[in-house]
Parts: C-alpha cells; structure tokens; sequence
C-alpha cells in the first residue's frame, strides 16, 4: 500500500530546540524529531500539531524511551504519528499501536543495498528513507524495488540537492537546512 504522509515535498529534520522553534514557524507539514526525550515529547507533540504539522520521533535516538513495545505505545498515547527507525523489529512493533512507520537504509555498498531490500521485505514499513539522500541512482533503483513513498535525507544540503533528489523518485527530502524548508517546489 502506497502511504502519502504529506503533500509537501520538503520534511524537517531537526536536532536542536532553535531549529525547533524554526520549523514550527516554517512551510513543511512533517517534522522529523532527531533528539527527544521522555520529559520533553509531550510537549514537543503538542506544539508540532499546533502548528497544524505531523511528528514522527526517531526511536533509535530517543532519550529513556525504551527501544521496544511499551516505549513505541508511550509514544503512541504522547500522540505522535510516527516513528523513524533502522531497525527491523521496531517497524514490525509500531503497527500495533498503529503509528506510520519510516525505516532508514545507509546505503554504502552493494551489499547494504541487498539487506535493505531483504529488510524491507520483512519489516514492511509504511516508507522508507534512503540515506544519504544525495544518491539518486539508487533512489531510482528502489523507485522501481519498493511499492511505498521514498524518504532521500542526509547530507542534503542545497535547492539542486533537493530538486534532484526528487527528479530521481524521492516522494520527500528530508533535510536539516533550516534554509530550505521554506522551499517551494
């Protein structure tokens, strides 16, 4: 199944409470929190759908939030509405607190193209993010692999990077350049 988490074509990845406050204010619909924790995602939720935008938190960087079924429901009931994750388990989990799930591939050789393939054959996550997002010849290749949305993030870093990434096939950029999320594609 196709998932379409946005309309907009441009995702913030954001680390700091600067680029925080940045995103909230700025055109994207998605925000990718990089570093939470379990005293402050309460009130980050809060504030990213205020602001009238989707959250998903990367569970693999999340701070005392276990990496395992009961830290995916607490961030189910905190009311995020997904999960960013490279790990196989964590994808399979969160379909039972019914979160969107977006799993990570590095791609640095070929044979971490073949176990990413062979990973998303068994996790089957909603969308896949192929890092780092500056290598189209294979965003094209999982264009044609993998019937989901394409997530191209990491070391994106310019208006050319975006535009290219999506001419390849990428659905979404996900970038921490505060300065092209403003960007009107």
């Amino acid at each position: 199944m196709v998932y379409n988490v946005t309309d907009k074509k441009i995702a913030a990845a954001i680390r700091t409470e600067k680029d925080f406050s940045t995103a909230l204010k700025s055109r994207v619909d998605v925000i990718f929190l990089l570093h939470s924790n379990i005293i402050t995602v309460h009130q980050s939720v809060k504030e990213i759908h205020s602001a009238g935008k989707k959250v998903f938190v990367h569970v693999d960087f999340a701070e005392g939030i276990g990496k395992d079924r009961a830290g995916l429901e607490f961030l189910a009931r905190q009311g995020v509405d997904g999960v960013l994750t490279t790990r196989t388990n964590i994808v399979r989990m969160a379909r039972e607190f019914d979160l969107i799930t977006v799993q990570r591939f590095f791609l640095v050789d070929s044979h971490s193209l073949q176990t990413s393939v062979e990973s998303i054959r068994l996790s089957k996550p909603d969308i896949i993010e192929l890092m780092p997002g500056i290598v189209t010849k294979k965003i094209r290749e999982f264009r044609q692999l993998a019937d989901m949305p394409i997530i191209a993030g990491g070391i994106i870093e310019t208006e050319e990077e975006v535009r290219t990434a999506l001419k390849a096939g990428a659905d979404i950029v996900s970038t921490g350049e505060t300065s092209l999320w403003n960007l009107v594609i």
